[in-house]
């Protein structure tokens, strides 16, 4: 997978050479991804912010393009009437489950190929590790308070909507972690080795663009949120309008959440 190229009078590989000028990407990426969100105060829900910051540093600039197009504030007070479109809050549907999945599947990538199982087994491990720390940590931890505050609740609400967004994910991700870590470079296999982490990063990205279209099927029939506006201080002390009511905007901190338009406050549906 690739021949030698010389830089300063040493010889490297070619594909390692790409490798590496795709992690160079990929972490200036998720520092503006970071400083955006963190600095710059993007208003959006704090999961949401290091969902983005996770599949930045898996997909590099293709991320950083979609936070840009979808989530990024375009001028203070835009940002809850911006990312209401359905593509969108697909987009971000998607963000948060391959957030989860591919934190969990690459960390068990590491520990089964260092133990050095068989691929099939490998796969098996992977795909279990990515579900779980998906739905017990990504959605039903961090998302509980739209279940009531119930752990249990945010369980049974997201177990249906992470397994069908994990098994699409899977679909798109691991045909490529098998046809490149089996082809004829053995250093797809090795976490040393870039190539390793580059495969590792294709998948995610062939992953998550398979995993879109049912995510944004599930955000229409509100089984899953996309997308939150956190109000500004600015906008928590909105002026009441001329009938005396307060603005309440779209909000996770309320329990409301900008979902194509649609509130969850009830909390009883699917994170």
């Amino acid at each position: 997978m690739g021949g030698l190229i010389e830089i300063f009078g040493v010889e490297v590989s070619f594909i390692n050479v790409v490798a590496v000028s795709w992690f160079v990407l990929a972490g200036l990426s998720t520092a503006y991804v970071i400083w955006d969100s963190f600095v710059n105060k993007n208003p959006e829900a704090t999961v949401m912010k290091w969902g983005w910051i996770l599949i930045t540093l898996y997909m590099g600039p293709i991320a950083l393009a979609l936070y840009v197009l979808t989530d990024k504030e375009p001028a203070p007070g835009e940002h809850e009437e911006f990312i209401k479109p359905l593509w969108k809050q697909g987009i971000g549907s998607t963000v948060h489950c391959i957030a989860g999945d591919a934190t969990g599947i690459i960390t068990a990538a590491v520990i089964t190929a260092a133990l050095g199982l068989p691929m099939w087994v490998d796969l098996a491990v992977e795909y279990a590790a990515g579900f779980a720390f998906g739905l017990f940590i990504f959605q039903s931890l961090f998302m509980k308070d739209m279940a009531g505050g119930s752990y249990l609740g945010a369980v049974k609400n997201s177990f249906m909507p992470e397994w069908l967004s994990m098994n699409m994910m899977a679909t798109g991700m691991f045909p490529v972690m098998i046809f490149l870590m089996m082809g004829r470079d053995m250093r797809a296999m090795e976490p040393t080795e870039p190539l390793f982490w580059a495969v590792m990063s294709l998948g995610v990205i062939v992953g998550f663009f398979v995993a879109y279209p049912v995510n944004v099927w599930m955000v229409s029939k509100n089984l899953k949120h996309g997308l939150m506006h956190v109000p500004t201080d600015e906008e928590q002390t909105a002026e009441p309008s001329p009938n005396g009511e307060v603005p309440v905007p779209h909000a996770a901190m309320s329990g409301v959440l900008a979902n194509h338009g649609t509130s969850f406050a009830d909390g009883q549906k699917g994170a």
